[in-house]
């Protein structure tokens, strides 16, 4: 009895070393999936197969890192909101491009497809601290472009981008005006406990009962749930209650935390939506959730007429008054 509970204790603490061997040694592989099984790092199509109209953009990070991204405009134009885009740690912008098709035809709206470093054409190695730099980068280029309406920038990030996303809108208030989050993890610390639960007495997000004593050894944490409550912005959050990768119950807790100090938050969930097809599941109601939330809290700027009779939803001060204003001054011919 004696030598099989050493055994046992020896077969525990041999799976604890594993787990730390693995987490140390590999855990960028687990977390950032730039090149799906069986594929190819190249994008298998581009905009141009699914006749979007679309333009190569190439940037800098704030560390010189070359940058790739997509942006797509909707044609013709239309005075819609543009999406910043994150997407999910497996696989490159080209596999989101149908769902980007069907976004820009519900919500008649701009998207621009950023790829992290080391995914797709973008240089470098996926890390946190590198990603966040690159979503800053491609944060800083729209708010230059001068084809969009900058004040209705939109960041929506599904799994690992809710994380990416959900960092750039806290570091950037005057910049970002809504926040959408899709199946997003409190932490890559309490996924860890999921993905090794034998791990979960040593390792855990800051909701924790866990010692968390490898807390140290995880490099990239994004640590969600201890910055959403500093959000400022207006935040959705649709949960696919199916979804077979992070927990529903994550996006309940990160909902929780965030409207104790941000009223403007709203919460959806959708009975059928897995992880990564929680807008093809959640069919005419997910898109008209999504709709309803940029009418509330990022309406449409109507333009104003000489007597500048402005949409009662306007703020003063904001670019509809301004157009007014400048267009008083203007000399009659």
């Amino acid at each position: 009895m004696v030598s099989f509970l050493k055994a046992l204790v020896y077969g525990a603490g041999g799976l604890v070393v594993v787990g730390m061997v693995a987490l140390v040694t590999f855990q960028e592989r687990l977390v950032y999936v730039p090149v799906l099984p069986g594929l190819a790092r190249a994008y298998p199509i581009t905009p141009a197969r699914l006749r979007l109209d679309y333009e190569d953009v190439f940037l800098r990070a704030a560390d010189g890192v070359r940058l790739h991204a997509w942006f797509v405009k909707h044609s013709p134009p239309k005075p819609g909101p543009t999406v910043l885009f994150f997407q999910e740690n497996a696989g490159n912008i080209a596999h989101r491009l149908e769902f980007v098709r069907i976004m820009m035809q519900r919500l008649q709206c701009n998207v621009f497809m950023l790829s992290y470093r080391g995914y797709g054409e973008s240089d470098g190695h996926p890390s946190q601290h590198g990603i966040i730099m690159d979503a800053q980068a491609a944060l800083d280029h729209l708010t230059q472009r001068k084809d969009i309406d900058t004040s209705r920038i939109v960041v929506f990030g599904r799994s690992l981008g809710g994380a990416v996303g959900a960092m750039l809108a806290r570091n950037n208030s005057d910049k970002v005006s809504a926040l959408i989050l899709e199946n997003t993890f409190t932490s890559i610390l309490d996924m860890a406990a999921i993905m090794f639960p034998f791990l979960k007495w040593f390792i855990g997000g800051s909701g924790s009962k866990s010692p968390k004593v490898l807390n140290c050894i995880v490099r990239s944490p994004w640590s969600t749930i201890d910055i959403i409550d500093k959000i400022e912005q207006p935040i959705i959050f649709l949960s696919g209650l199916q979804d077979e990768l992070v927990p529903p119950s994550h996006m309940q807790m990160l909902y929780a935390k965030a409207i104790e100090n941000n009223r403007d938050c709203r919460f959806v969930d959708f009975p059928n939506g897995t992880h990564m097809d929680t807008w093809f599941n959640g069919g005419e109601r997910y898109w008209r959730t999504i709709q309803l939330f940029l009418d509330q809290y990022i309406p449409e700027i109507k333009e104003c007429n000489v007597n500048c009779e402005v949409d009662d939803k306007v703020h003063q001060g904001d670019l509809a008054s301004f157009l007014c204003t400048a267009a008083q001054k203007m000399p009659k011919l």
